[in-house]
């Protein structure tokens, strides 16, 4: 396999502008008989006569036409990569807070793709609450947040509308008890839109788990002590949907929102806000869930 070199190709392309090797040269801060040489080698790896010298300036083949085209492309895509790697500019720290229940599976695809854009850049992630993380904005300790709502604040951004679904153990039986054993945390979004569709379809339930901790609630259920609800695909793999039949009310649908601070605030912070948007809507989500 041959390799082009981005030094020799930087060479040709400033000879191509220039129309001559004396002045390249003296563009690159080269000597001319270095200059001379690296065309030499470009043009004995590639077997092709790459310039024409018959006039009293160099000009270009045909094959250095068509070659001087990629050469622009790479040294211009060399130049990004050393520039967006290495600027200090795109170094720093910005924080996103996400919401427990939709952490996944989109936003490790987010973190993945922001790194692998700005590696010298730290993600710090919080994972809370949605009224907690409404908080944190507020205050400034946020920089970009995510929530699941009913509605959308002033300066909010609706990602994704998502359906709540019941959630219970795979094959488990503990939907179809009366009074019906619910699991929630207590600073659960959900929790009191749950209790008045419960309420409105006249089954009683019974509040079996009331903790703070998602593990609490998600190993509670997989046991088949009690059923909860989810945001359609954000249930783990040890946990289903549960296929009632109608013997449980359907539940509200739930918004997924984003609050940022004003487009135009930084490269590092649009590419994340751009990033999450394409993770929770629409079919850049349903692609993330089937990863």
């Amino acid at each position: 396999m041959r390799n082009l070199d981005i030094t020799t190709l930087r060479s040709f392309v400033a000879v191509a502008d220039s129309g001559g090797v004396t002045r390249a040269a003296g563009f690159l801060h080269l000597t001319q008989s270095a200059v001379s040489m690296q065309l030499k080698r470009l043009e004995e790896m590639l077997d092709l006569s790459l310039l024409d010298r018959s006039g009293r300036t160099i000009g270009l083949t045909a094959s250095g036409e068509q070659l001087l085209t990629y050469a622009r492309r790479m040294v211009a895509l060399n130049d990004e990569v050393i520039g967006r790697l290495t600027h200090q500019a795109y170094e720093g720290e910005i924080k996103l807070g996400v919401p427990h229940d939709v952490v996944y599976p989109a936003v490790p695809q987010v973190l993945k793709q922001f790194h692998a854009v700005f590696p010298r850049v730290k993600v710090q992630l919080e994972a809370s609450y949605t009224r907690t993380l409404k908080d944190q904005f507020a205050k400034g300790d946020c920089d970009v947040i995510v929530t699941t709502e009913t509605g959308v604040d002033q300066g909010g951004e609706v990602l994704a509308h998502k359906p709540l679904v019941w959630v219970g153990a795979p094959g488990g039986t503990a939907w179809r008890a009366r009074a019906l054993p619910l699991a929630f945390c207590r600073h659960c979004m959900f929790r009191a839109q749950i209790a008045v569709a419960l309420d409105a379809a006249g089954i009683g339930w019974d509040m079996t788990v009331d903790t703070e901790s998602d593990r609490t609630i998600e190993a509670a259920v997989s046991a088949d002590l009690a059923v909860s609800a989810m945001i359609e695909g954000t249930q783990p793999p040890y946990l289903e949907v549960i296929e009632h039949g109608g013997a449980l009310p359907a539940l509200p649908v739930q918004q997924i929102n984003l609050y940022g601070k004003a487009e135009g605030s930084g490269e590092v912070h649009d590419t994340l806000v751009d990033l999450l948007r394409q993770a929770f809507s629409g079919a850049a989500h349903q692609r993330l869930r089937a990863v």
